[in-house]
């Protein structure tokens, strides 16, 4: 009998171990319910209506519409407009994120180089992310005025002749590229920052103990490998933030001169609300998300194996 009540009591405990395992289970489904419906409204549903949205015909304020298919996408296809804003598109992040990333970094390693003073200067630095770039936008305007913008009146002292930056098929891209630059530096800077702080000091004390001869080569060998994961982050979210531009164009050239400065956001805006054309605006707005996400995939894919945690 004794054996009997031996073999039966582990099995019990078992029992219990499992109940308890599959309540904490439901109690943890339970209290992640709320945001996964919300996640759900406000994240996937709205995703899921773009998509629906881009085969039909619907246009804003109509109260029927009808199945067109791939119309919406063929003619995008045959869109002279929607190329040239891809291709601004492209050519703005390709400018705008090396060039932030790499000088949010430099900024980050400087200030924390500095036995003083470090507040001052990443305040100086934080001070375009924490305005909106709206605003920002207006004071650029003023800056790159052409008959009395500051920028040409300082290439005036120095005898070169100023033109009108943000009129000019050839420089306006690279205008705006500059623009949004000056706007992610802080941003960037203040990750690597928080990077720098985590990198435990006793490396750079055994790299000097051991004749790491100068600062590079502790760049090189302990900075750049632990910032790794951040830097990871810090390029998706630049990359995401590059191809979100908008403010600046409408606010600066409207996708002027000639579309020369047309981007994809701004494309849509002007498809989905100032033409009208919601399903068409809609098909862009997948297109744009589908190249985002694919890049996105696709740098984590290669920076992931490259990143040391």
């Amino acid at each position: 009998m004794s054996q009997d009540i031996a073999m039966k009591l582990p099995k019990r405990i078992t029992t219990k171990k499992t109940l308890g395992q599959i309540r904490e289970r439901n109690t943890a489904w339970l209290l992640t319910l709320p945001a996964i419906l919300l996640m759900m409204l406000f994240l996937i549903g709205p995703i899921i209506a773009i998509v629906v949205l881009s085969f039909t015909d619907w246009q804003l304020g109509m109260t029927t519409f009808s199945w067109v298919g791939l119309d919406n996408y063929i003619e995008l296809k045959n869109d002279s407009a929607f190329w040239q804003a891809l291709k601004n598109t492209l050519l703005y992040v390709s400018i705008v994120l090396p060039f932030s990333v790499a000088g949010g970094l430099a900024i980050a390693i400087l200030i924390e180089a500095r036995p003083s003073g470090r507040g001052a200067y990443r305040t100086a630095f934080f001070l375009p992310v924490m305005g909106t770039l709206i605003a920002m936008s207006i004071v650029w305007e003023y800056i790159l005025q052409p008959d009395f913008g500051l920028l040409n009146m300082m290439l005036d002292k120095f005898g070169v002749n100023g033109k009108n930056w943000l009129n000019d098929p050839d420089t306006v891209v690279y205008v705006l590229a500059g623009i949004g630059i000056w706007h992610q530096l802080g941003y960037n800077m203040v990750l690597f920052m928080s990077g720098l702080m985590a990198i435990p000091r006793h490396l750079y004390e055994a790299a000097e103990m051991d004749g790491v001869p100068n600062g590079w080569s502790r760049f090189s060998l302990i900075t750049w490998p632990m910032l790794g994961p951040v830097t990871l982050f810090v390029l998706v979210i630049s990359a995401i933030k590059a191809f979100q531009v908008f403010d600046t164009v409408e606010v600066l050239t409207q996708g002027g001169p000639g579309k020369s400065s047309e981007v994809l956001l701004h494309l849509m805006y002007v498809e989905g609300f100032q033409f009208f054309r919601t399903s068409y605006a809609a098909a862009i707005t997948v297109i744009f998300l589908f190249i985002v996400l694919l890049i996105t995939v696709i740098k984590m894919r290669f920076m992931e194996k490259k990143v040391h945690y």
